[in-house]
């Protein structure tokens, strides 16, 4: 790798920040491999020495390997993500089967798993730092480190013969190359489906940001005097509940739901069935009878079938409540049956005539900026006391990716925000937030996080007016960005959000409530062109209305959850040839199959398990949820938005990170395990 690759040393930018002006393409796959190369060499000085394992020469020396492999990887994955190209792809179809590899060579080298399995023996027999015993001290922290390695190696198979471990190594790599696949198959697929519409009057119902926003979608891609509705990641569209015409509506849902599955070069079904055969066979070679069971054993829920109790109380009560909102659908629709494109649409009349609202209406008091600034970065400030100062100084992946620097209500440092707001061909769909550089007290490591959104970018000049779904993203996302700059730990496996799946939603869905908080919605919620606050009777209209549609939103997102496990259910024996079918009968099975409330994501464009990180886990945002609205009470119980009750948040469970036990930090928050019944209750379920 030639010296001049800046990957190859930390960045000298503030805070570490990745020198972006001087990354090219090019640089990648050298670095990629310099960096697999010297985590190698790094793994195998600690298990080529003579010495007996201690925490220092194995666990803390792993945790110091591969730093060249941690800056590319950040900055690659983001890039890829966020803003990918031909090239890109090409390097991560490249890089995937040898990431694959490299962690294979780690997890199962044999001789640095029996090094973990003598320390994790010795646990008991070590002291720790509050018992006084006279065996050598460790603190809570590194005892968990010990813990986890010695779980997470033996589940992924380190404890294999080699003929076992040479089969369980190509499941991964046909598993990382397959799952690299379909994510790149549904980003060409989704933008080659946006609809094209000629004639503005088919998008009667729309606001003007809105309308800007679709007639600089064409013009971005030389349809001028047209317009485009791009797609978003779920089945929905936010537009839905706007457009007048019944025929674009259904053209929007149609393209959406054909997503992956119209045949053709982009076609996930086949890897759908791939992924799942192997992710079953690769269970079943570690012990387990299903992937569900392999992946539910190391999150909080333990079981499949604490999943399964879970969904089963609260899918039949969501049906019966979606059943009789679709009944209050057809008393003022002005057609016989309500379609998966009506739903939205008619949703907003019935809003309107029982709650005198309308979400449209909401938009104008939701500049993007005012948000952000009066809203996100505020509510923030108020709970924790954190400023954000922009650096247009520093350098960014996109030019669309704004640079802020967080500092204490003291002025010391705690991290960069990086903000990348809008939708775009070259970033993949829905929203998320990256860590580019992940805090640690081992390796003095500051903090970098992004968040990604895609909101429609309107033509220069014109406003960026949120909807309602959109100001509850951005919270939502930003609350796993607090997640990543707060946390303070010692060992890099537990920095920023690197928490158990089901348990890492809880925090940004706790930063949610503050969307809705009086103070905090006063504070932004004012009209772009006058300035104006939100009136009042919009603003009692949304607390009036909090349960309004909650059957289509609760069943959708179960019908999605369910399909996730039902899938990830399969066992080695099971002969799954038809995708449609499948689908079809797993939500059946479950009660869901409700032609107008489509599930949330169909398996061909099932990015979260097929692609991401959730599959057999997507079951984790309402997982979580218990514990979000659980604390929600705890907030309003315990007098709202101060500093006092953020703090305590703050250092109980978003600053530990990965460092404990997820449940035990929330009980020692909390004071006690979290109940159901605040859940139910804002879900109307009780």
């Amino acid at each position: 790798m030639p010296d001049t690759n800046p990957f190859l040393a930390p960045s000298t930018l503030p805070f570490g920040l990745p020198p972006f002006a001087e990354i090219a393409d090019e640089h990648y796959l050298p670095a990629f491999e310099r960096g697999f190369e010297e985590q190698l060499a790094e793994v195998a000085a600690i298990t080529g020495q003579a010495d007996e394992p201690t925490v220092e020469n194995t666990l803390v020396a792993l945790e110091r390997s591969g730093r060249l492999l941690a800056r590319v990887s950040a900055v690659f994955y983001n890039r890829s993500s966020a803003d990918t190209s031909d090239a890109i792809n090409a390097i991560e179809e490249t890089v995937a089967p040898m990431m694959a590899a490299h962690s294979d060579a780690i997890r199962l080298d044999p001789e640095l798993y029996r090094r973990i399995v003598v320390l994790h023996d010795g646990l008991d027999a070590a002291g720790d730092d509050t018992t006084g015993d006279d065996a050598p001290a460790l603190d809570a922290e590194t005892r968990y480190l010990i813990e986890r390695y010695a779980i997470e190696l033996t589940q992924a198979g380190a404890g294999l013969d080699e003929a076992a471990k040479t089969t369980l190594r190509g499941y991964n790599q046909q598993l990382s190359t397959l799952t690299t696949r379909f994510e790149k198959n549904l980003l060409t697929d989704t933008n080659a489906l946006a609809v094209v519409i000629d004639d503005v009057a088919e998008l009667d119902g729309l606001g003007a940001g809105e309308i800007s926003a679709a007639a600089q979608a064409a013009t971005e891609r030389g349809l001028d005097g047209k317009y485009v509705i791009t797609l978003v990641l779920p089945t929905g569209h936010p537009y839905l509940a706007s457009l007048t015409n019944r025929d674009v509506r259904r053209r929007i849902m149609e393209a959406s739901r054909s997503r992956g599955g119209r045949g053709g070069e982009n076609d996930n079904s086949q890897l759908v069935l791939d992924i799942t055969r192997i992710r079953a066979q690769r269970a079943a070679l570690l012990g387990f009878s299903s992937h569900a069971a392999y992946v539910t054993a190391g999150q909080t829920a333990g079981t499949p079938g604490n999943v399964a109790s879970m969904l089963g109380r609260l899918a039949p009560a969501a049906a019966r409540n979606a059943d009789r909102e679709r009944e209050a659908l057809l008393a003022v629709a002005d057609v016989d049956t309500i379609e998966a494109w009506d739903w939205a649409f008619y949703s907003e009349r019935v809003r309107r005539a029982e709650f005198d609202i309308d979400k449209q209406s909401m938009r104008p008091y939701f500049e993007a900026e005012r948000v952000l600034r009066d809203g996100v970065f505020f509510a923030a400030g108020q709970v924790y006391g954190v400023t954000f100062t922009e650096r247009p100084d520093l350098t960014a992946y996109h030019p669309q990716a704004r640079v802020f620097e967080v500092a204490e209500a003291d002025g010391s440092p705690v991290g960069l925000y990086i903000l990348d707001l809008y939708t775009r061909d070259s970033k993949r769909g829905g929203a998320w937030m990256n860590s580019l550089i992940s805090q640690s007290d081992l390796l003095r490591h500051p903090t970098v996080v992004v968040n990604n959104l895609n909101v429609p970018q309107p033509a220069p000049g014109s406003p960026t007016l949120l909807s309602f779904d959109e100001v509850v993203t951005l919270f939502h996302e930003f609350g796993h960005a607090l997640h990543g700059l707060f946390a303070r730990v010692t060992y890099p496996k537990f920095s920023g959000t690197r928490v158990f799946r089901d348990f890492v939603e809880f925090p940004s869905q706790v930063n949610e409530m503050w969307m809705l908080w009086p103070e905090v919605l006063a504070n932004y919620a004012r009209h772009h062109e006058t300035g104006e606050r939100m009136p009042q009777h919009l603003v009692d209209a949304i607390a009036a209305s909090s349960t309004f549609n909650e059957g289509f939103a609760t069943s959708e997102y179960l019908a999605a959850t369910l399909l996730d496990q039902a899938w990830h259910a399969i066992g080695t024996d099971a002969d799954v040839t038809d995708v449609a079918a499948f689908e079809a009968a797993a939500l059946t099975a479950a009660g869901l199959d409700n032609p107008a409330v489509p599930t949330r994501y169909s398996s061909t464009y099932f990015a979260h398990t097929f692609s991401g990180g959730y599959a057999a886990a997507y079951y984790s945002y309402i997982w979580s949820e218990v514990l979000d609205a659980d604390t929600v009470e705890w907030f309003t119980e315990n007098g709202g938005m101060t500093r006092q009750n953020g703090d305590r948040f703050r250092e109980l469970v978003l600053g530990v990170g990965g460092s404990m036990d997820p449940l035990a930090a929330y009980r020692a928050f909390r004071g006690r395990d979290a109940a159901i019944e605040p859940l139910l209750r804002r879900r109307g379920l009780e």
